[in-house]
This record gives C-alpha cells, sequence and structure tokens, in this order.
C-alpha cells in the first residue's frame, strides 16, 4: 500500500505538470500578440522562438549537474514560480529588450522545470511499482487546455497580455509553492536523492545507452511541432477550410492527447511500455498519412485526431525508460542525468519539427512533406526494446523493485 507522503507528492506533482501546461499554452497561444505589442517584424520573430528551447537545452545541461548537490525537488520548487514571473514579464514589458530579457529568463527556467518534474515523476512512478507517468503528462494536456482557452477569452475580449497573464499567475504561484512542500524525492532505499552513480558508469556509456530513446524524443517532438504550427495552415491551404474551421484541429489533438494520457497507464500495466508504444507508434504514423492523402478538411481532422492518441504515449514512456534503464544499469543518480540528458531532445525536436516541414512544403509540397515526420515517428518501432520487454515493463516480475512505501521525506528546505 502506498504511504500517505506518496499520494500527496504524487497529486502535487500532478498540479505542478498542470499547471506548466497552462503557463506554456498561455504563451504560445498568444504569439501574435506578443508580436504586436513590441513590433517583432516576421524576420525576428524565428529568433526569439527559437531562443527559448536552446536556453531550456542548456538550462537542462545545468539541472543534469545541479541535481547532484540538491534534490531536484528544490530546483522544481524554484523554477516554476520563475517560470510564471516570466510569463508576466511577457505581458508587462513596453520595450523589444523587455520581451527578449522576459522570454530568456522563461527558457532558461522552463529547462530546469522540465528536467525536474520528470526526474521526480520517474522516480515516484519506480516508488510506486507501476506505470503513472502518463498521468502526470495527461495533467499537463490538461492544463494546454485551460490554458489555451483562458488565452481565446483574452484575445476573444482584446485583453492585454499583462491583464490576461496576471489572473493566472495570481493563482498559480502560490498554489504550486504550498503544493512544492509535498514533493517526494527518492532514488532508491537507503540512498538519499541526487546522489552519484557507482563508480565505473562513464558518462560515456550511460549515454551511449540513450541514444535510441533520445532519438525517439527528438522524432516525437518533431511530430507534435508539426501538428501545433501546420495543422491550422495545412487545413485551410491544403485542404481548403474556412479560417474558423481551421482551429479546430490542434483543439482536437489536445483533447485526444489528454484522453490517450489518461487511459494509458492502465494500458502499460496491461500490455507493458514496449507494446503501448508501438501501438502508439503506428497510429500516429497511420494519422500522418491520413493527413497526407485526405481529400478534404474533415478527413484532415480524422489524421489530426489520430495523432493525439498516437503520440500522446511516446514522450511519457520514454521518460520513464530512460530513468528505468540508468536505474539499473548504473544505479542511484543516474535516472536524474539520463532524464536530463534526454530532456535535451525535447527541444531538439521542437526546433527541427517546425523548419523541416514549411521548409519541405515550400520546395515540394505540404502533403508530400507531411510523410517525412510520419516516417521518423515510424523509426520508434526499430528502438522499441528499448522501452523493455512488456512483461518487465508492467512493474510486476522478478527483476523490478517491489513498491516501497517508505519513501523518505517529501520536499527538501524552502
Amino acid at each position: 500500500m502506498t504511504s500517505t507522503a506518496m499520494r500527496r507528492g504524487r497529486g502535487a506533482l500532478g498540479f505542478s505538470f498542470l499547471v506548466q501546461g497552462v503557463t506554456f499554452a498561455l504563451l504560445v497561444t498568444r504569439i501574435p500578440a506578443i508580436q504586436g505589442r513590441y513590433g517583432i517584424s516576421d524576420g525576428l520573430l524565428p529568433l526569439f522562438l527559437a531562443a527559448v528551447p536552446v536556453l531550456a537545452g542548456v538550462a537542462s545541461v545545468v539541472t543534469e549537474r545541479l541535481v547532484k548537490r540538491v534534490p531536484p525537488s528544490a530546483v522544481l520548487r524554484w523554477s516554476q514560480p520563475v517560470v510564471l514571473l516570466a510569463l508576466l514579464g511577457v505581458g508587462a514589458g513596453t520595450r523589444l529588450w523587455h520581451v527578449a530579457v522576459a522570454l530568456g529568463v522563461f527558457g532558461l527556467a522552463v529547462g530546469a522545470l522540465d528536467a525536474s518534474m520528470n526526474m521526480l515523476g520517474v522516480s515516484l512512478q519506480r516508488a510506486y511499482g507501476r506505470s503513472i507517468m502518463l498521468g502526470f503528462h495527461a495533467a499537463y494536456s490538461l492544463g494546454g487546455i485551460v490554458g489555451a482557452s483562458a488565452a481565446w477569452a483574452g484575445a476573444h475580449w482584446h485583453l492585454g497580455l499583462f491583464v490576461s497573464y496576471l489572473p493566472a499567475v495570481a493563482v498559480l504561484l502560490p498554489a504550486a509553492l504550498a503544493g512544492s512542500r509535498f514533493y517526494v524525492d527518492r532514488e532508491a532505499a537507503g540512498s538519499r536523492p541526487g546522489a552519484e552513480a557507482p563508480a565505473g558508469s562513464g558518462s560515456a556509456v550511460r549515454f551511449a545507452l540513450l541514444w535510441p530513446l533520445c532519438l525517439v524524443m527528438a522524432c516525437a517532438y518533431i511530430g507534435d511541432s508539426t501538428v501545433a504550427n501546420w495543422s491550422a495552415k495545412y487545413l485551410q491551404d491544403v485542404l481548403g477550410s474556412s479560417e474558423q474551421l481551421a482551429t479546430v484541429p490542434y483543439n482536437v489533438y489536445m483533447v485526444t492527447t489528454l484522453l490517450g494520457r489518461a487511459v494509458g497507464d492502465l494500458g502499460v500495466r496491461r500490455f507493458g511500455a514496449a507494446g503501448v508504444v508501438r501501438g502508439g507508434t503506428v497510429v500516429a504514423a497511420g494519422g500522418f498519412a491520413v493527413v497526407a492523402v485526405a481529400p478534404g478538411a474533415w478527413v484532415g481532422m480524422l489524421g489530426f485526431t489520430l495523432l493525439g492518441f498516437g503520440l500522446c504515449v511516446i514522450v511519457p514512456q520514454t521518460f520513464a525508460a530512460a530513468g528505468r534503464h540508468a536505474f539499473e544499469n548504473f544505479g542511484p543518480g543516474a535516472s536524474d542525468t539520463a532524464i536530463a540528458r534526454l530532456n535535451i531532445f525535447n527541444y531538439v525536436g521542437f526546433l527541427v519539427g517546425s523548419p523541416l516541414v514549411g521548409a519541405l512544403g515550400d520546395a515540394w509540397s505540404y502533403r508530400g512533406a507531411m510523410l517525412v515526420p510520419m516516417v521518423l515517428i515510424l523509426v520508434t518501432l526499430f528502438h522499441a526494446r528499448s522501452f523493455g520487454a512488456p512483461e518487465g515493463a508492467r512493474y510486476r516480475v522478478g527483476h523490478e523493485r517491489a513498491p516501497i512505501a517508505d519513501v523518505g521525506r517529501g520536499g527538501h528546505g524552502v
């Protein structure tokens, strides 16, 4: 039976994922308003947008080293308020350098936040002894829907960015700080969070083990960024939909991502992580194929719906697999290192996906461009073994450790 500390830690971490979903959606869905407020040219905008994932990748590398000295809960406790305040800063400035600084701080803080959130999620899943990682990412998807809806309301009522962001920050920041008291750090029974890996577990060997999962992560985010950045344009320009209908696919994608993740942990417990990832990969590839050959807007939306159900399982299971492999092969502390390094490829995929599809669409055709992320997603099938044998992924066989109720105290310091 799980302890009260673990249940509270799970709830607090789930809320942190939800807050991050809200925050990120509030930023990305108001990019046109941000561009207009600061007079950012179309040529300069991609540089601003690219700076955020680049700085986030840098912060993820720094977090890898930081968690060897302080627990991941401390990194998350302080990075999430900084992300929220940086969002508010984006809406509060008046000059170009103001938004540049705010977005820079946002990128650095979000890299630390993403890495530490997933570190805590993987270690808590190991303590539970069953798959719960998809549930955390479902909370992120729910937050994204809430944030996108709030952004729509702000745009609909012609609210300024600061006025639009302030209620969310005022509510979420103190709630996140209050919940952070219940975060649970645990690498293994009797080992301190952030402990070093055993001698001889060189970083080169550890990184070599991660390469298949890094590739899967990058390909998954190429697919995700394709939907986020091109679904509306594709439906309107290629499939001839109305401007209003063109806004629907991404909303449908977000909802199906939430639904898929909400039930995904049950699927992992029943069929194993490798089986669920294989299934998700086939569904996602099928979604891109449907989008590429769709004769009209409604069939195109069916394809984006399939993409939501397919892609949603890959990223959470990739984090879980990296943490599990590192822990089993290299011991305490290696799991955090693996997740921090894997997290970098989240941003690599985000940076590559949108420009890749855009360049191929302009040079060739947007229908043909949709086949490229389809092929990249199918690469996951060749690396499905990296997610563990289906039986082992269920956390109910001999090589998995039994669930541990006493996971130490939640939270460290203030």
